[in-house]
């Protein structure tokens, strides 16, 4: 893949088309997380819901001359702590080649005007612990960590 620049690429809402170039921008993510390992087929069902209900998020694609090249997942939920909707944000990649040309600075930014434009009053996303770049690149955006930790329990 050539360099893009933030002038070539723009973010718009995903479409029935872009999902098999997500799912494999997925498996690269949930290769870098210890948490997670990529799975083609529930990568693939989990965008479907998404995309297929907008009540519940919103899918985010960065494209460069119509190739998907990034992608973000907007999450809806309720928080009772800001007494109304506000967003998880979840699934921020860019191509590998094409990071640290702004582009996830872009698609994030991007995220945020549409829930600040919606009333939203609150975006909040997880981070792996160990990725110090990723930790660096959301601080820069005015993301600060909270005293909250993360705990899960597997249900099936």
């Amino acid at each position: 893949m050539n360099p893009v620049s933030a002038e070539d690429a723009r973010v718009d809402s995903a479409k029935p088309a872009d999902l098999c170039a997500m799912a494999d921008l997925l498996a690269d993510l949930f290769a870098m997380e210890k948490d997670f390992h990529p799975e083609r087929e529930k990568q693939l069902a989990g965008l479907r819901l998404v995309l297929e209900n907008p009540k519940i998020g919103r899918l985010f694609v960065l494209r460069s001359k119509d190739r998907v090249v990034g992608m973000a997942n907007a999450l809806i939920t309720v928080s009772t702590a800001e007494g109304g909707k506000v967003v998880l944000l979840e699934d921020v990649i860019v191509a590998k080649n094409l990071r640290g040309q702004r582009l996830g600075r872009l698609l994030v930014e991007a995220v945020c005007e549409w829930a600040t434009e919606r009333g939203f009053s609150r975006l909040t996303l997880l981070v792996d612990k160990t990725n110090e770049n990723a930790r660096a690149f959301y601080k820069s955006l005015g993301f600060e960590l909270s005293m909250m930790r993360v705990l899960r329990k597997k249900l099936a």
